[in-house]
């Protein structure tokens, strides 16, 4: 009887994350399509009214795009298991893929403020009518997008945050778009428009160094830069009974996910696996990390240290 209950008690549980899950994966899947068709159009538009702001504002929407797309393939990904080749199944995918994207939308900045700079020097002609026109239908868009993915559960998950924050900065290309075409329809002020595409190229360049920055940190093992590795090590190291820890690794799977690693030695009268669980206890209560490796070792068989001395 019990485990029958235990039984169903999971089930409800993984029913339940899985909702959520869904409802998140709709979002992303609909809010990239949407954007990702736009950027196309946007692309052509730009080509066509030969304007660089919304040419900008297209290479903007392809870090959107290439950050929703990562998200919900991060989240397909996720979902399947880890096999025996690949142990922490394609978590670390999704960081490889950020620091891809990163780097494309380093590139797309530079080739946005080199033509800016062109541009500056003589400023071309651009009809600001079908520019206004594709501009305000790219807010339009935007703000749909925003709106999609508001109703998945941000609050909850990192990557539909991260994709909400995307497409706020895209809103931010659009309206530079807009303006910059309505100076130009009234004003004949042509060089509205490579300052608008200046400003979204630096937007796109913050983000592409910032991902590419992170998943960096992340792909050369570097610690999570939210774990102090010396509170940690003060941590386990005030468990009654430790001696010393040494050999303290620890490192990120894909973002939200660390892993640590230490050698823990203990005096003669310690009990292994006590001390073993409140390691694990205060990792997981103080510090949130779920995966830890721990070997527990008595001081008397040999070196605790490289330092230490032994008899």
């Amino acid at each position: 009887m019990g485990h029958h209950h235990h039984h169903g008690h999971s089930h409800g549980h993984h029913h339940g994350h899985g909702h959520s899950h869904t409802s998140n994966k709709k979002a992303l899947l609909s809010s990239f399509i949407l954007i990702a068709a736009f950027m196309v159009v946007e692309v052509i538009g730009g080509i066509l009214t030969n304007s660089l702001a919304l040419l900008s504002d297209a290479g903007h929407m392809l870090s959107d795009a290439a950050a929703l797309g990562l998200s919900f393939f991060a989240i397909k990904l996720g979902e399947k298991q880890g096999s025996q080749e690949k142990t922490y199944g394609y978590k670390r995918f999704e960081i490889i893929a950020a620091a891809l994207n990163g780097l494309t939308l380093v590139i797309i900045s530079l080739y946005i403020f080199y033509e800016a700079i062109e541009r500056f020097f003589a400023p071309p002609e651009v009809q600001s009518t079908g520019m206004l026109m594709i501009s305000v239908t790219g807010l339009v868009v935007n703000i749909i997008a925003a709106w999609i993915l508001m109703s998945g559960d941000k609050d909850d998950n990192l990557n539909i945050r991260s994709a909400f924050l995307h497409v706020l900065g895209d809103m931010l290309g659009s309206v530079g778009a807009i303006v910059a075409a309505l100076l130009i329809m009234f004003f004949g002020w042509t060089i509205a428009d490579p300052i608008a595409s200046v400003i979204v190229a630096v937007l796109i360049l913050i983000s592409g160094y910032r991902v590419t920055k992170d998943s960096f940190h992340i792909l050369m093992e570097g610690a999570p830069t939210q774990i102090d590795m010396e509170k940690v090590k003060k941590a386990l190291s005030s468990v009654p009974l430790v001696k010393e820890v040494h050999d303290l690794h620890i490192w990120t799977i894909t973002s939200g996910y660390p892993v640590l690693s230490c050698h823990i030695t203990i005096f003669d009268d310690g009990i292994h696996d006590d001390i073993l669980k409140q390691s694990q206890k205060i990792l997981h209560d103080e510090f949130h990390i779920e995966h830890s490796t721990i070997q527990v070792e008595k001081a008397a068989n040999g070196c605790p240290s490289p330092h230490g001395t032994c008899n």
